[in-house]
């Protein structure tokens, strides 16, 4: 049976791109005919009674759009501007039939930033503060108000206008701190259902799974939450656990007289269960059903079986047998769509992270949707998700309150997930403040009830913060800042910094290391920089580390953001990880390119760079490292696939490097061989797989073969090798190098004096477009922005041509200014 469902488990796993959570019944996604205004209104009256459309006197303009939206879908990134915070609306009109007599209508909201207020024509019937919990509105007296008005219901057609406003808004008594490194997004951008229960229903359903110290046996209690507007006084409750092929394995039925809040509905014993783990994520089904007046209402959740530990002073285990957690982060934005995400999106975005090999992953830094915990679930990916009390110190009573309700609704909403290992109760709380005052003592103090109610809501999980030393005696797990080789220090001092931490608590994790690197930018002397650069012995993050400007030499400030670099600093960390068996795990920061509105001056205005992947997905180089040390089907890959152009003198000896987790690997140049290398991952760098050959002037088509086992797999890239030397660059070309469904790709390359390629520039450079085409820009990568700094000299960007002509530019200061007509 134990392995019957093993090989079900990874059935699922290989099947999930078709996967669809489990959702309540009479649950409606209500993704179409929205309007939208981005501004405020004199009342809801206006929203009611915009005019006719096409009437120019209809003022404010609405502009159709469909949901998930966010109202920073393209400002956030835009490098003119800062990003809209204010208030805004949203309209629709919901065809009413709800099929239960006497029962009640939801719109139920997976999120929205950052505070909310609904209405049913002109009655206000619900609000909510907060971007990342979830939230339900009870419309069901609004909406037969308005039914009854028979004038109102010819007027708009039998449709029931509903109205949401939005508003994110500066506001120190908020979490998340404006001072965060993220958008604080505004807008319906999760998604809203249209949610019809009957007069007595299940409004949660809690379980708790704990399994013997043998793994022989488990036993599940199950509790639920029933809401009864009905005033109902029996009911007949149903339990029903089912495995993953959908079979009954236990069932609890019970006459139920106490028909309100919460209710112990009993245990449910399994014999041999299937594990859940992050190999094989194994998921059974618990299915809840009350019965009452021959109406049937049924809920249902999947949970996991598994122990978890962290071993004091040691490593982590997951049902009894260590397991070094290998993680990321993920920040909830997209490009061209923000915080709007849908859910195909997202599935792509955690599988791209599973492919390479990720099985922990803090969810930076406030609750997140529930999709997301449904594919880490899926996928067998531990998770650590926080509340967004993220810097600005400490606000009064009304945010304090804030974060409780924050905390009491993301456990609350994500309990029953047997991928959360840990909630988080805050991030780098030691920030210069929002506030007159920053007490240490009254910080912890809060820090200590955070804590205890975690506990009292969910004894089963550990409690977590990173980054406040003061506090780190509070939590259960602590990381502290360490950002060897990015902030502060040097890399190859990383083992080092990170036991001297270990040795300070009883639990560590090392969450957030890595640095930026501009997409598509490489260097053939990447490690120059850290010659200035001193080891601290610390390695920590401190205040004005993340500043381009002035303090200590750091790789951050002083480097040269080359996705080289970057590999070289993954490479070492992950070398060194495998040598470390007091390590319970680390998670690199963070998976994709994500927009902030405080580092406006990097080479993507408005984006933080740390990711693997760019912010539309696009694998950078360090994807690939990070799959040879941790992906488990063989793969290859050789560095360099965005470096059409290298450099350097006639027969100068340059570094080939392949990364792969296979055996051996056999490189050839221009169709000869150049040996065959055996891998060893504390060869640094690549792992031993790097050939060391002099190149001449010229074309260069490099293949590799790698061998696991049987299996064979390949790459292939192909560059230019350059010799002639550059000046000071003074000129801009701009040509147009693909075009392909209406979308015209063009480049832009600096050159000096006698027309050899700057190779090493990164002058800005901003991209202009006149005529019947338009720029697709304000994406946040490095081929999606119109204000961007060159990568080895060069930069692109794509233009919708909309079947009409245009003339692009391309201008770098100091330079003409450059045109092509399209």
């Amino acid at each position: 049976m134990n392995r019957l469902i093993r090989v079900i488990g990874i059935v699922l796993m290989v099947l999930l791109a078709g996967y669809q959570p489990i959702r309540a019944q009479q649950s409606i996604r209500i993704n179409q005919g929205w309007q939208f205004l981005k501004q405020d209104l004199g009342g809801i009256w206006e929203a009611v009674r915009p005019g006719k459309e096409g009437n120019p006197e209809s003022v404010p303009l609405w502009t159709k759009v469909n949901l998930p939206h966010c109202a920073n879908d393209k400002d956030a990134v835009d490098p003119d501007v800062n990003y809209y915070q204010g208030p805004m609306w949203y309209k629709t009109q919901l065809d009413v039939k709800n099929p239960y007599e006497g029962g009640r209508t939801l719109l139920h909201f997976e999120g929205a930033g950052q505070k909310t207020q609904v209405y049913v024509y002109t009655t206000k019937v619900g609000e909510h503060v907060g971007g990342y919990d979830e939230w339900s509105v009870d419309i069901t007296e609004a909406v037969a108000l308005f039914l009854k008005d028979e004038k109102l219901v010819r007027e708009f057609k039998g449709k029931v206008p509903v109205m949401v406003r939005c508003d994110n808004s500066r506001d120190l008594e908020m979490m998340p701190s404006d001072l965060s490194d993220f958008n604080l997004y505004g807008g319906l951008y999760r998604y809203v259902n249209l949610v019809y229960q009957p007069s007595l229903y299940i409004s949660s359903l809690f379980a708790t799974p704990v399994v013997a110290a043998n793994s022989k046996s488990a036993t599940v209690n199950v509790k639920v939450h029933l809401e009864n507007p009905g005033h109902l006084t029996t009911a007949q409750l149903s339990i029903k656990l089912k495995d993953p092929l959908g079979r009954e394995v236990q069932k609890i039925e019970k006459q139920v007289q106490q028909l309100n809040g919460d209710i112990n509905a009993g245990d449910l014993v399994v014999k041999n269960p299937g594990l859940w783990s992050t190999g094989q994520p194994v998921l059974y089904t618990l299915e809840a059903t009350i019965t009452s007046g021959g109406v049937t209402q049924t809920t249902q959740t999947r949970i996991g079986f598994r122990s978890f530990e962290f071993v004091k002073k040691g490593p982590f285990l997951l049902n009894g047998k260590r397991l070094l957690l290998r993680g990321t982060h993920r920040h909830e934005d997209h490009a061209g769509v923000a915080a709007a995400m849908t859910e195909d999106q997202m599935r792509e975005e955690m599988i791209a992270m599973k492919e390479m090999g990720v099985n922990f992953i803090r969810l930076g830094h406030y609750q997140q949707s529930r999709v997301i915990l449904d594919l880490c679930d899926s996928l067998g990916i531990l998770v650590w998700e926080e509340i967004p009390w993220c810097r600005g110190g400490l606000g009064g009573p009304v945010y304090q309150e804030q974060g409780k309700r924050m905390l009491r609704n993301m456990i609350g909403q994500h309990y029953n997930h047997p991928s959360v290992i840990i909630w988080g109760l805050g991030n780098e709380n030691d920030w210069p403040n929002d506030f007159p005052e920053f007490d240490q003592q009254k910080i912890r103090a809060y820090m200590k009830e955070l804590h205890d109610l975690s506990h009292q809501l969910d004894p089963s999980r550990k409690t977590a913060i990173r980054r406040c030393d003061f506090c780190k005696d509070i939590v259960d797990v602590y990381s502290p800042s360490i950002w060897a080789g990015w902030y502060r220090g040097v890399y190859t001092e990383y083992k080092e910094v990170s036991k001297a931490e270990f040795d300070k608590v009883d639990h560590f994790l090392h969450v957030e290391w890595g640095g930026d690197s501009h997409a598509g930018r490489h260097s053939e002397t990447p490690d120059k920089a850290l010659q200035n650069i001193k080891a601290s012995g610390t390695a920590d993050e401190r205040a004005g580390d993340a500043s381009l400007y002035g303090g200590a030499a750091r790789a951050s400030k002083d480097g040269d953001w080359s996705e080289t670099y970057i590999c070289n600093l993954v490479d070492w960390h992950l070398k060194e990880q495998e040598t470390m068996p007091w390590l319970t795990g680390t998670a690199q920061w963070p998976f994709k390119d994500f927009s902030t509105p405080v580092r406006p001056e990097n080479p993507v205005p408005y984006m933080n760079q740390k990711g693997v992947v760019e912010r539309d997905l696009t694998k950078k180089e360090a994807y690939y490292v990070f799959q040879s040390y941790w992906a488990t089907r063989p793969m290859v890959h050789i560095y360099g696939h965005s470096w059409p152009v290298r450099w350097g003198n006639e027969n100068e000896e340059k570094m080939i490097k392949v990364y792969s987790n296979c055996d051996e690997a056999e490189l050839f140049i221009n169709g000869q061989s150049y040996g065959i290398k055996k891998r060893n991952s504390q060869d640094f760098p690549a792992a031993g797989l790097r050939w060391n050959l002099p190149l001449k002037k010229g074309s260069y088509n490099v293949h590799v073969m790698a061998r696991k086992g049987k299996t064979v797999v390949t790459d292939t890239i192909r560059f230019e090798y350059q010799t002639e030397k550059w000046a000071q660059p003074a000129q801009v070309s701009l040509k147009k190098i693909s075009e392909e469904n209406g979308i015209v790709t063009i480049e832009a390359r600096l050159y000096d004096a006698k027309n050899v390629q700057c190779l090493d520039a990164v002058n800005w450079i901003r991209f202009g477009l006149t005529g019947d085409g338009t720029l697709i820009d304000n994406l946040g990568t490095s081929g999606g922005s119109r204000l961007v700094q060159l990568y080895n000299g060069r930069a692109t960007i794509r233009i919708q041509t909309n079947g009409g002509r245009s003339v692009a530019s391309a201008k770098v200061d100091q330079l003409p200014v450059t045109f092509l007509n399209l």
